[in-house]
């Protein structure tokens, strides 16, 4: 055997030990989670695996559990989620963020149960509306069992400290993935996937990975400088914009109006507002006529976007012009607000 061929048939054998070793760390230590079923147990179902990957877009664990167990429960497979409102998805769904995801999972259920399920492989899951790469490999992987390459978050920055890939992101992500493809098994890559999301969430943490205790340890290139990978850009400064919200009040209930369905907070129940977005400050007029009151400003990061919304309050005799609904204040909690406007109404009903 040349040495070139000798390098190839190590590498391969390194491979093979690297996902047989996290296997079985994960035979003992994966995460017990509502969406998953057990180490090599039977295949999973693909709304709740598609449903979990949603939700787990750009939020924690911790924070989507509760959602997905509501979600579950009123809504138990795509057939139920198709013929719900989108208005109350939207409710439900407020205070998990990006509320783009909501529409288009409403959307997506509504294809899936015309269709009569889930396409089982990436290309089917990738035609679907709001699945991307990694939402399409992850379903097509998790519930059908398919060898699909999974990356998220936490597995690159597995794969960057395990081959020490020091091309800064977002440039460095091919490699990445290409690294993934090598070590993803032919058999169980769902379980693969899921081991890789949990070595990533617990022992290969963002700060302080516990090197001695992790299972790819004697693989692993980035040991010891584990925190230099995956090497990420400067970052760029959030844009400041500056807003005001309204609390209107008559007789119990404030008045409400729906976003418009495109841009930030797209399609969600809100307080009025001056016209604030995400490429200027708020210019507009007061929606009424009224003797308002300052009851304080909140403060709320998007991605893009840092946001200073002061908070004005006034009580009137008759509604403000355009669409809107007034809205029991005994039952606001209903209302589905994002979470930004939920703290500017808190914060309305506290200086009364």
């Amino acid at each position: 055997m040349d040495a070139r061929a000798q390098s190839e048939n190590c590498g391969k054998m390194l491979e093979t030990e690297v996902s047989a070793d996290l296997l079985r760390w994960y035979d003992v230590h994966a995460r017990s989670l509502p969406w998953r079923v057990p180490p090599g147990g039977n295949a999973a179902d693909p709304y709740r695996v598609w449903l979990s990957e949603v939700m787990l877009q750009q939020t924690t664990v911790a924070a989507v559990i509760p959602y997905f167990e509501r979600f579950t429960t009123r809504w138990p497979d795509v057939q139920a989620l198709a013929a719900a409102p989108e208005e109350e998805v939207m409710a439900a769904w407020a205070g998990l963020g990006y509320y783009s995801r909501a529409r288009r999972l409403v959307e997506c259920a509504r294809v899936v149960a015309q269709r009569g399920g889930f396409p089982s492989d990436e290309v089917g899951l990738r035609a679907l509306p709001g699945l991307g790469a990694y939402t399409a490999a992850a379903v097509a992987a998790i519930a059908f069992g398919q060898r699909a390459v999974v990356v998220d978050a936490n597995v690159e920055r597995v794969v960057a400290r395990l081959f020490a890939i020091d091309a800064p992101l977002p440039a460095g992500r091919a490699e990445i993935r290409e690294a993934t493809d090598r070590i993803t098994p032919a058999l169980r890559s769902g379980d693969f996937a899921q081991a890789m999301m949990d070595l990533g969430a617990s022992i290969c943490s963002v700060r302080a990975p516990q090197c001695l205790i992790c299972p790819l340890s004697s693989h692993c290139a980035g040991k010891g400088a584990a925190e230099a990978y995956p090497v990420k850009p400067p970052k760029k400064a959030k844009a400041q914009r500056k807003g005001i919200a309204y609390w209107i009040e008559r007789d119990g209930h404030v008045w409400l109006v729906r976003r418009e369905a495109k841009g930030m907070l797209g399609g969600m129940r809100a307080l009025p507002d001056n016209g604030w977005s995400a490429r200027t400050d708020g210019m507009g007029a007061p929606p009424v006529s009224a003797q308002w009151l300052e009851a304080g400003s909140v403060s709320h990061i998007f991605t893009h976007v840092a946001l200073e919304l002061d908070v004005w309050a006034a009580k009137v005799s008759h509604a403000p012009q355009g669409d809107g609904e007034w809205w029991p204040l005994d039952r606001l909690d209903e209302a589905g607000l994002p979470t930004l406007y939920a703290r500017a109404a808190a914060l309305a009903l506290k200086g009364e």
